[in-house]
């Protein structure tokens, strides 16, 4: 995304025409199955859901001024992103979801630690994501990302 955008609804607007449909199509499959708490909002540059400092004052560790995030989507150059942390700190999501893909969906995987390429924007498995995102309650992710940045024992 070249341009400087402020708000989700402009940053889906300067989403090239044959993507836009199904990135909003996207965008709206995870606000509607994420759990209570979740808020939506610019993070990082691109479509963020974070947990809000009302609900957790701590904030990213980061970046303490920050709400702690969880999934962003953008528009990348060659495909659309969806960056799941929960995948990158459970194990066992991740596991789920590699499995759940391989058996709803014909096309191969491509993914990194925490972000799911999609270099075809019609082929995007929504009701896949939906699943995926609905399996982690605000209180899951912020126990899950505690656990991991405690000290190791």
């Amino acid at each position: 995304m070249k341009d400087e955008v402020n708000t989700i609804e402009d940053y889906i607007s300067n989403v090239p025409e044959d993507r836009r449909a199904s990135f909003n199509q996207l965008y709206e499959t995870v606000k509607k199955h994420l759990p209570d708490g979740f808020e939506p909002m610019m993070s990082y540059g691109m479509v963020g859901f974070v947990v809000p400092h009302s609900i957790y004052p701590a904030g990213y560790h980061c970046n303490t001024k920050l709400p702690l995030p969880f999934i962003n989507l953008a528009n990348q150059k060659n495909f659309v992103a969806l960056y799941h942390m929960g995948l990158y700190a459970s194990p066992e999501l991740m596991k789920w979801f590699v499995s759940a893909h391989g058996e709803m969906v014909s096309t191969k995987l491509d993914m990194g630690k925490s972000c799911i390429r999609f270099k075809r924007p019609d082929q995007i498995p929504f009701e896949l994501i939906g699943e995926l995102v609905s399996r982690l309650t605000v209180q899951e992710w912020i126990a899950m990302y505690e656990e991991m940045r405690a000290p190791s024992k």
